[in-house]
């Protein structure tokens, strides 16, 4: 049975952690307790939140113990992560999944996050949610009410949330094969994913509505990580692609090359258009100011009549 939390309610605690590299600026941190407030929560900072440790938000195992002391703390009803960056697949063997599994809770994030999304599908069978983060969301003033509608939706109605893209009004979509399919939803970041292949976190493609997103990822580079998924054998396997908002990931040498080069909508044209699957670009989610919140393991449909896609089950209790 898919494991899926308890549904954030007005005035909970909402734990902070850093998983992955620290926030550019310390101050973040306070912003971040400032911002949870101000949403109508109670914030608690993980003890090891303000370390920095190299490119790292501290040591492994102070990263992995903060993660782990929010989840066993019956206080707190949610975990918020305050950036990506890198470093979360450095924790994904050093938790403990039965505690996990045995403490549900909410826990929100996306970009290097993905590997935290991966190993709670695959090792806990536990809901996650891919969505917004304190330093390149909620902290900001221009936070569109898009992005914070659908976080709250998804986290504090325990009713299927529906359409991502209720109330976006940007024209960014466009369907590249039409069709409808569900199944459950699995995903995040395309570069974040590619690594959990030939893992015991790389989670079960297979009949399932794959979404991806990417950042400054040139569209060769991108190509390159699609390449290897195909060469894996596991997009072949799925039931429908929605692909995000690819922010920065255009070619800045285009225009001046001698050599043909391709756009990342060709490449997604020329290495997923043979899947004959529904496939929908430019839902709003990704490195971008639009961000729904996205539930990883409940079912959900891609509708590429409409050019949506469908969250068809609540995503919490």
């Amino acid at each position: 049975m898919l494991i899926k939390p308890p549904r954030l309610n007005t005035g909970d605690t909402i734990g902070i952690i850093a998983p992955a590299s620290a926030p550019p600026d310390p101050k973040a941190i306070d912003y971040s307790v400032r911002t949870t407030c101000t949403l109508g929560f109670k914030p608690l900072l993980a003890r090891n939140v303000r370390k920095r440790w190299g490119f790292l938000a501290g040591s492994d195992g102070e990263r992995a113990d903060d993660l782990m002391e929010m989840f066993a703390n019956p206080k707190v009803k949610a975990i918020f992560c305050i950036r990506g960056g890198y470093g979360t697949a450095r924790l994904v063997n050093l938790l403990d999944y039965r505690l996990l599994r045995e403490n549900p809770k909410i826990l929100l994030g996306y970009s290097d996050v993905t590997s935290l999304h991966c190993a709670l599908l695959t090792r806990a069978n536990m809901v996650s949610f891919h969505g917004p983060m304190f330093n390149s969301d909620f902290n900001r003033k221009e936070l569109p009410s898009f992005t914070l509608k659908s976080c709250l939706r998804t986290l504090m109605q325990s009713s299927a949330p529906g359409s991502i893209s209720l109330g976006y009004r940007k024209r960014t979509v466009a369907i590249l094969r039409s069709g409808r399919a569900s199944g459950p939803l699995i995903g995040g970041n395309m570069s974040l994913l590619c690594t959990t292949l030939g893992t015991p976190f790389q989670p079960k493609f297979k009949g399932s509505i794959l979404f991806f997103e990417d950042l400054s990822e040139e569209p060769y580079r991108y190509d390159r990580m699609l390449t290897h998924l195909l060469n894996a054998g596991v997009l072949q396997q799925v039931a429908g692609i929605a692909i995000g908002i690819n922010n920065d990931c255009q070619d800045p040498k285009a225009k001046r090359a001698r050599e043909y080069r391709q756009t990342l909508e060709e490449v997604f044209t020329e290495r997923l258009l043979p899947l004959s699957v529904p496939m929908v670009m430019g839902l709003p989610f990704g490195h971008v100011p639009h961000n729904a919140t996205l539930p990883v393991g409940v079912r959900a449909t891609l509708d590429a009549h409409q050019g949506d896609l469908l969250i068809d089950e609540p995503a919490v209790i």
